[in-house]
């Protein structure tokens, strides 16, 4: 049901990374949610860094909407990027799983070439870091 992928660097670093991915795949990054600030607004200290990417494609949105407006319940795709014991982590359900909920077999395929893109995405966001030259 997830894609998980173990990475170096920062959450930060790793965020930037994951939204050039994204363009370079052509979905749209729709925004980035830093939990830990947000918690911390509302007075709650929450110490780990976790920050959620909502990225979208809006064609494949778009073919997705018309045939079940429900399943706007779980756009854009969301994926996390988080600290736990002391690595960083890059996770996302699966578009493949998160269809199963609504009933439409017939979008599918939609879901898997979605769930192809951005599991590049995470792949390619996760990979060593170029060698950069002194």
């Amino acid at each position: 049901m997830l894609y998980e992928h173990e990475t170096t660097g920062t959450v930060a670093d790793v965020v930037a990374r994951l939204e050039q991915a994204a363009k370079d795949n052509k979905f749209g990054v729709m925004g980035v949610l830093d939990l830990k600030e947000r918690m911390a607004e509302k007075g709650v200290a929450f110490r780990p860094q976790c920050r959620i990417v909502e990225v979208c494609n809006p064609q494949q949105a778009k073919t997705v909407l018309e045939a079940n407006m429900s399943i706007s319940t779980a756009l854009p795709c969301r994926i996390a990027v988080y600290e736990q014991d002391g690595k960083v982590t890059v996770s996302t359900i699966r578009p493949t799983a998160l269809l199963t909920m609504f009933g439409n077999p017939e979008l599918v395929p939609v879901a898997a070439e979605v769930e192809s893109t951005i599991i590049r995405i995470i792949n390619a966001a996760c990979e060593e870091k170029s060698r950069v030259s002194s």
